[in-house]
């Protein structure tokens, strides 16, 4: 802090760490049942780290998974019921939710008769 007389000292009670959104560049597996349960593994960037608190969110379209993060670029979720078709997966931490790409994406893929 500057005055009209002084500048105050820094510490590392001063200092603070920007966040970046998350990055999400691969899905394993890419396909999966419509019925919710399979385990999929999200691997990308920003899911953990020094300074801000874990993933607060996924989501498969707009349907919340259960997850663990494993490390700061690997979570492993559990994906919720969908319709056939593909959806993107995001993941969200303090800076807000990934931005949606091509490496995203999951396929609920319907059981064939």
């Amino acid at each position: 802090m500057t005055t009209a007389g002084a500048t105050s000292a820094t510490s590392t009670s001063d200092q603070f760490t920007y966040v970046a959104a998350p990055t999400v560049t691969a899905v394993t597996p890419a396909a999966g049942p419509l019925a919710a349960g399979a385990s999929v593994t999200i691997t990308g960037t920003g899911f953990s780290g020094t300074g801000f608190s874990n993933a607060s969110a996924v989501d498969f379209g707009s349907a919340a998974a259960g997850f663990v993060v494993n490390s700061p670029t690997s979570i492993t979720a559990t994906a919720p019921a969908g319709t056939a078709g593909p959806v993107d997966i995001t993941v969200t931490n303090l800076a807000g939710p990934s931005a949606t790409n091509a490496a995203d994406k999951y396929t609920y893929v319907a059981a064939r008769p």
